[in-house]
């Protein structure tokens, strides 16, 4: 285990991000944000509603390549058996690690079927792996009243480094299987993935409160921690509502809070956090034209994005990479290890660095900033921010540094949304799920057409 492996044993993802928010919400928060932003001549008009993105040829052909790149890692880095995915593995020399990710599974599960339909990998052997990872949920990977341990090993599936039982890590490790389900269209898999979703007892987790925990371990019970505001929660809450077996009340949906923020002038829903988490629950349920009594959460994550790239180029002055063409910032490596940074408002210590996959997150919002990042990175960077994976998963060119790591839920959240702007797939065929369905149903999701101009709210 190397050190930055040993850091992370030590915190979640989580309880990171929960350190952040405690020291953001200290300051005061003005109505335009933490920083005064500068006018610039980057002020681009909002297009919250959502289009049918037409990419250049030359983007096209840069996206496949990009796919492809993760693709090679999922199918790589996972066990061939058990069909666990490595949480991160160092590009430029791939050595096989025990560290497993539920999450980076369902990631992995989701990219199988992208891979498939875009000829990276046979039918039959993407098939293959599919059921060797669902039969290995099913019968064999430790679990608690169906929810997973977050980190496992990726030969046995033992639990790593006295996780706890995840409750947001389960739901992405779902969506993976679901997604499975819809694509290959195979009795077994529809089957194992059935079983594996039915087990899951959300009546347990949501037993004294509709505000769901983050987990539970065997030695402490259920963690402090509840899932009590806007987040990446989005999907674990709607996958609850829509269990047959063991659903959530209906009223879990409205127990979270919309906390409104301002900068610039824009309001949005949002949180003391990364822009990941206006991205993941959007990787597969399909939000676009679709509202509750709130809010429409797409136009929401678009103007929350359009936002933060806003943010960064008012940290130009202080960090001169940032610019239209290089921005993105969110939960990742840096230099002295794994850190959880971003805004509005300003969280973490920010030093320059840049995500890729926050512009790779955004690409179906923001499309053409998004790509334009992404251009930029890989023309002017070359092989120092590109591996055979992909993007590394982060660099700063002010200091020189370039991660030598890919992690797999960043590399995730590239490939299943660069397949979305491009295709609309990974949303299609999730949403076939009546899972899905029942879960937008009972939380009262309607079909609407957004005014172009409308903001969130």
């Amino acid at each position: 285990m190397n050190a930055r492996d040993d850091r992370r044993s030590k915190v979640s993802r989580r309880e990171l991000l929960k350190g952040a928010a405690r020291l953001a919400a200290s300051f005061p928060f003005s109505h335009r944000g933490i920083l005064d932003p500068v006018q610039t001549q980057h002020r681009q008009p909002i297009h919250p509603h959502p289009t049918r993105t037409s990419f250049s040829t030359s983007d096209e052909t840069f996206l496949e390549e990009l796919e492809k790149a993760n693709f090679r890692y999922f199918w790589g880095q996972a066990h061939p058996e058990t069909g666990v995915v490595q949480d991160r593995c160092n590009a430029r020399n791939p050595v096989t690690s025990e560290l497993g990710s539920i999450a980076a599974t369902g990631f992995g599960l989701t990219a199988l079927c992208i891979g498939e339909k875009r000829g990276f990998v046979g039918r039959p052997e993407a098939q293959t792996r599919a059921l060797n990872t669902l039969r290995f949920l099913w019968k064999k990977l430790p679990n608690h009243r169906g929810f997973f341990y977050h980190w496992a090993n990726i030969n046995t599936g033992e639990r790593i480094w006295d996780s706890e039982v995840s409750s947001v890590d389960t739901a992405i490790l779902l969506c993976g299987v679901l997604t499975c389900r819809q694509h290959f269209m195979h009795s077994e898999i529809s089957e194992l993935a059935a079983e594996i979703f039915n087990r899951v007892d959300w009546n347990w987790l949501s037993e004294d409160t509709p505000i769901l925990p983050h987990g539970w371990t065997p030695e402490g019970g259920f963690l402090q921690y509840r899932w009590g505001d806007y987040s990446e929660m989005m999907m674990m809450y709607l996958l609850g509502l829509g269990s047959s077996t063991h659903p959530l009340p209906a009223e879990a949906w409205s127990a979270w809070k919309r906390t409104f923020f301002e900068y610039d002038g824009i309001r949005y829903i949002g949180s003391f956090a990364p822009i990941f988490i206006h991205q993941y629950s959007q990787a597969w349920f399909d939000f676009r034209n679709k509202r509750d009594e709130y809010t429409d959460y797409f136009q929401n994550s678009t103007v929350a994005i359009e936002v933060h790239r806003r943010f960064c180029l008012d940290l130009a002055k202080q960090f001169p990479d940032y610019s239209d063409e290089l921005w993105g910032i969110t939960a990742s490596d840096s230099v002295k290890g794994y850190v959880v940074w971003g805004g509005p408002p300003a969280t973490g210590p920010i030093d320059g660095t840049v995500v890729p996959c926050a512009a790779g997150g955004s690409l179906p919002f923001l499309p053409e900033a998004a790509m334009r990042v992404l251009r930029t990175i890989k023309d002017r960077y070359g092989t120092n921010a590109w591996t055979q994976y992909g993007f590394v998963d982060a660099f700063n060119p002010l200091t020189n540094w370039y991660d030598t790591d890919v992690v797999g839920i960043d590399t995730g959240i590239t490939m299943i949304m660069a397949e979305n702007a491009r295709t609309s797939f990974v949303w299609d065929t999730f949403m076939k799920n009546p899972e899905a369905q029942r879960g937008m149903a009972r939380a009262e999701f309607k079909d609407y057409q957004p005014s172009p101009t409308q903001q969130s709210g």
